[in-house]
C-alpha cells in the first residue's frame, strides 16, 4: 500500500504506476494502511529483512510515496500503528538519480523491500512498471542477494557495511 500526496507529476509518478497496474494499493489518507504493517521508514532503527515477512503477510508493506516535509510530519503518528523498517544501503537505478546511494524512487523502494522478503518474481514484475526498473535490479544484485539471505535485521546492517564506500 501506498500513501500518495499526489503533488508531482501523475505521468511519472512509480507509485500510481504500480496502481495502475494492480500492483499496489494507492491511498491518499495514512489512515487506510492497515495497522502493523511494515512501513518503508528512511529513519527507522531496525532495517528490512525476513524476520518483518510475518508483518507484511498479515498487514501490509507501506511507502509514503509524498514531500519530506510531509513525511516527517506523519512518521511519529504512522509508527506508533505500523512496524517502521529502514531499507539497507541500495543505489538508484532511476532517471532523477541514477547512481546516488539511497535516493530509490517509490517502486525501487517497495521492489527492494519485496526482493529482500524473497519475493523476488514480485519485485520484478513491480520494477516493469517503467523502463528502467530492471537497471535496478542489475545495478544492485549483489547486496539484494545478500540482504535476501539475512535472517535478521542485525544480520542485514552487518552485511550491509560491505557494500558502503569507505
Amino acid at each position: 500500500m501506498i500513501y500518495h500526496e499526489g503533488n508531482d507529476d501523475r505521468k511519472k509518478n512509480t507509485a500510481l504506476k504500480l496502481g495502475r497496474k494492480n500492483l499496489a494499493e494507492v491511498v491518499d489518507r495514512v489512515g487506510d494502511i492497515p495497522p502493523h504493517s511494515i512501513l518503508l521508514d528512511p529513519f527507522a532503527e531496525k532495517a528490512v529483512s525476513a524476520e518483518d515477512v510475518p508483518f507484511a503477510l498479515t498487514g501490509s508493506l507501506a511507502a509514503f510515496d509524498c514531500s519530506w516535509e510531509t513525511a516527517e510530519a506523519m512518521l511519529p503518528a504512522a509508527r506508533r500503528r505500523m512496524e517502521p523498517r529502514a531499507l539497507p544501503y541500495l543505489v538508484a537505478a532511476n532517471p532523477v538519480n541514477f547512481g546516488k546511494p539511497t535516493r530509490l524512487s517509490t517502486v525501487e523502494a517497495i521492489a527492494a523491500a519485496l526482493y529482500i522478503y524473497g519475493r523476488k518474481e514480485q519485485a520484478d514484475q513491480s520494477l516493469g512498471v517503467v523502463n528502467w526498473g530492471p537497471r535496478f535490479l542489475e545495478v544492485n544484485k549483489e547486496p539484494l542477494e545478500a540482504y535476501a539471505a539475512c535472517e535478521s535485521s542485525a544480520d542485514v546492517v552487518r552485511e550491509m557495511h560491505t557494500f558502503v564506500p569507505d
